[in-house]
């Protein structure tokens, strides 16, 4: 039962990891989705209004900014009335220690309407308050005019100017009288002078802390039905409050489970449809054949939709700075114009059902995008970026201008900071770059960009090709330009085919003696060889070349080319010579059959053609048109016989063609000059 469970995961992989891929992708965009912020509009202060009209569906409070709250709180902190405990034991024993001292002290210096005054003074000071250097410094922070005293737990307001520190109360208390402090020192004053009222710092905070809970946090009302804001209107500070409140009140209302699950389960089934066309669409297409291609563009469409659900729940920017079109020039790069178009368009629905104005945004960003696709169907220069950068711009700038032409009727009207979100858009498309070469790495692609970079004559693999073997780097030059040019003629990828020819051969560098291109003076090594030694040795070219690619790095479609172009053929020569030797033995096919596999694209069937058809071509005795036209016929007719192109999707109108293209070719290269008369000399 393993076994068979084995197996069966094995016939679907495939399947079961693409299958993981978009479920995986699903699941990310539904989570990133936000479902707790139902008021999706992005504004500031002193910038213009966006979105259409807004009118109260509901009557809300006007809320208080948070600014304006800690205003008042610092202001109601500074202000507040600080409490004081008054002890009025300490009076009393004060008052009375005044009379014993001057019964006890009574003279001719000091008489006794000094001790009323004294007694008087005293008595009025205690009734105002004393109270401790440390408590008069606190008060002197404090910016309010009264203090709270409590006396028997009764409580009374007080000014608190009246209060004197025990220095004060002194000099209060000698201003009594006109006697010289001289004569008061016996009766000790100052010692009578004690604070009798306490900071409570406990009873403070209480009232403080209760008269902070009833400040209110709103300061307005707006009604149902009452216009919060209009079209193009500036936001000012009293409108930015209001909005504010607004959402507070919205995503308020909104917060309940019921309406959480509701809209979680409508964003599933939205994101899932939109999934389900896509994967319908690659699974038409050769992409479901290629894993990279697959995850290339099912995290295409993955990546806007996630980056916009993260912004609309933080509130992050507004959305139009982001690169929207980056995600079509990757695919039309890597993949074609159609996917890339189909992938922009679901990703950029997706992106929409998230924003307060879909329509716009889908309406901008499908025409970026196809403007994107279809300056970059065919990337050969690094100035292209530019070019289509520069180009989503215009399309931007128009379409908006065009759209708010139409909403607003009025050039006054429209909103300039979107232009300025168009910029930043297009020039982060220029990360399109580096972006680029990070795919190719990642997933192994290759760009045009990299193609030209190859097939750079000065590459030190060509270089070593064109010294070491320099018949077989003009056999690749040749047969690249009859690829090439094949490849154009049915609208295949004439830079790939091209690349592939130049390094198709590499692997002769190994021994380049051994291949009749690279022979002179009539010297063949192939004559002291065995025949299945010399076709070994033939074969070789095919897996040294692949092997050099990987020490060089080469892409994984340069290494294709290699191994492919002689598919599972066989070595005819020393195969033919061979069984001539040995007519009544059986033979091993193998000794001579290439290792393959056979070509499986449309460019890898093209070149092998090319290969053969230019290496046959230095074998006829007479260049006639009529020896062309056979030669390339009985070739390819061979490789059709031999089922050789039978992986590649190739048509028949295909291959007619690219046999024209190939006679033209050779009739050209091979053409019959007029001999120049030689001068008659008298």
């Amino acid at each position: 039962m393993k076994e068979s469970l084995k197996n069966i995961l094995g016939r679907h992989i495939k399947t079961i990891s693409r299958a993981a891929i978009a479920t995986g992708c699903i699941v990310l965009v539904i989570y990133f989705m936000p479902r707790n912020n139902v008021f999706k509009y992005n504004y500031s202060e002193s910038a213009p209004w966006n979105y259409g009209q807004i009118i109260a569906t509901f009557d809300f409070p006007i809320y208080k900014s948070e600014k304006q709250i800690e205003r008042e709180k610092d202001s109601i902190i500074n202000h507040f009335k600080l409490s004081f405990q008054k002890d009025t034991t300490v009076s009393a024993a004060s008052l009375k220690q005044l009379k014993n001292r001057f019964q006890t002290l009574a003279n001719d210096d000091v008489p006794r309407d000094a001790y009323i005054k004294y007694h008087k003074s005293l008595n009025k000071i205690y009734n105002n308050g004393i109270i401790s250097p440390e408590d008069k410094e606190r008060l002197s922070d404090n910016k309010a005019e009264k203090i709270n005293i409590i006396k028997a737990n009764i409580s009374t307001a007080a000014n608190k100017e009246s209060l004197k520190t025990p220095d004060e109360a002194y000099i209060a208390l000698l201003a009594a009288d006109t006697l010289p402090e001289s004569l008061l020192e016996p009766y000790k004053l100052k010692e009578l002078i004690i604070p009798d009222m306490a900071y409570d710092s406990a009873t403070t905070e209480r009232l403080l802390e209760d008269e902070l809970a009833s400040l209110p946090i709103s300061d307005g009302i707006v009604q149902k039905g009452q216009k919060i804001v209009g079209r193009g209107d500036i936001i000012d500070a009293a409108t930015y409050r209001i909005l504010k409140s607004y959402q507070y009140e919205t995503d308020k209302r909104q917060d309940s489970s019921y309406k959480t699950s509701t809209m979680l389960l409508g964003q599933i089934l939205l994101v899932m449809i939109a999934f389900a066309i896509l994967l319908i669409y690659i699974y038409n297409t050769d992409i479901k054949n290629s894993i990279n291609k697959f995850i290339l563009v099912i995290t295409s469409v993955t990546v806007f939709p996630i980056i916009v659900g993260i912004m609309m729940a933080t509130r992050a920017g507004n959305v139009f700075i982001l690169p929207f079109a980056l995600t079509p020039m990757m695919l039309c790069l890597f993949t074609d114009a159609r996917t890339a178009f189909i992938s922009h368009t679901i990703s950029v629905l997706l992106c929409s059902v998230m924003l307060t104005s879909p329509y716009e945004f889908v309406l901008l960003q499908i025409m970026a995008g196809y403007a994107a696709t279809l300056s970059l169907k065919e990337l050969v220069s690094r100035s292209q970026m530019f070019s289509s950068a520069f180009i989503v711009l215009i399309t931007y700038s128009t379409a908006f201008l065009g759209y708010e032409l139409i909403v607003e009727n009025d050039f006054t009207k429209i909103n300039l900071i979107m232009y300025l979100y168009f910029v930043i858009s297009s020039v982060l498309m220029l990360f399109a770059y580096p972006l680029m070469f990070i795919i190719e790495k990642l997933l192994g692609f290759v760009s045009n960009i990299t193609l030209i970079e190859l097939s750079n004559l000065n590459n030190p693999l060509l270089q070593k090709l064109s010294q070491e073997a320099p018949g077989t780097f003009q056999h690749s030059m040749q047969v690249a330009n009859l690829a090439a040019e094949a490849a154009r003629a049915i609208g295949a990828n004439s830079l790939e085919v091209r690349t592939g020819a130049l390094y198709h051969d590499i692997g002769k560098t190994a021994n380049p003696i051994y291949f009749t291109e690279n022979q002179s003076g009539g010297i063949n090594p192939h004559n002291e060889l065995q025949p299945q030694d010399s076709a070994q040795i033939i074969i070789g070219h095919v897996t040294d070349g692949v092997a050099i690619a990987e020490r060089n790095r080469l892409p994984r479609k340069i290494k294709d080319f290699i191994s492919t172009h002689h598919g599972i053929s066989k070595t005819g020569y020393f195969y033919i010579t061979y069984k001539n030797a040995h007519p009544d033995e059986p033979i091993d096919d193998a000794h001579f059959a290439y290792p393959g596999p056979k070509p499986s694209t449309a460019e890898q069937g093209i070149l092998m053609l090319a290969d053969c058809v230019e290496a046959a071509s230095h074998s006829i005795s007479e260049y006639t048109a009529a020896n062309i036209e056979k030669l390339v016929d009985g070739i390819v007719d061979g490789k059709m016989s031999e089922q050789e192109l039978s992986l590649t999707p190739l048509t028949f109108r295909d291959v007619h063609t690219i046999k024209e293209v190939f006679k033209e070719r050779l009739k050209a290269i091979y053409h019959t000059r007029i001999s120049y008369p030689e001068e008659k000399k008298p």
